[in-house]
């Protein structure tokens, strides 16, 4: 079975299925990679909340950049928020984003209900 949480024109904010929760991708404003960094974390976690699970979980995540320049304020604030011992298979790369302001997007997936 395959649940979909918050569905819209576009995308769901989580499908679950299988014991997998996947996640939107997650931007934010703010004028330093640092300051949507921790948006959008916030924002996941919110997010893996609601399907059940919790950063603990995570098995995979996607880091889009708009510019790599960016990647050390990426892992400053990455490195403080992924607890220890815990740390998901992670990609890091370089694309242009939807909108100019963006910096970063992240891509979730996360084990629910264990």
């Amino acid at each position: 079975m395959i649940e979909r949480i918050d569905t819209g024109a576009r995308s769901s904010k989580i499908v679950k299925h299988n014991g997998i929760a996947y996640l939107t991708g997650q931007v934010a404003e703010g004028d330093t990679i640092q300051d949507q960094v921790r948006t959008c974390l916030a924002n996941i976690e919110t997010l893996l909340d609601r399907a059940g699970s919790s950063k603990e979980h995570m098995l995979r995540v996607t880091i889009w950049l708009a510019d790599m320049q960016d990647f050390a304020g990426l892992n400053e604030v990455w490195n403080a928020w992924v607890p220890a011992g815990h740390a998901p298979a992670r990609a890091c790369g370089e694309a242009k984003l939807a909108r100019p302001e963006l910096k970063v997007e992240f891509i979730v997936d996360a084990v629910y209900d264990v």
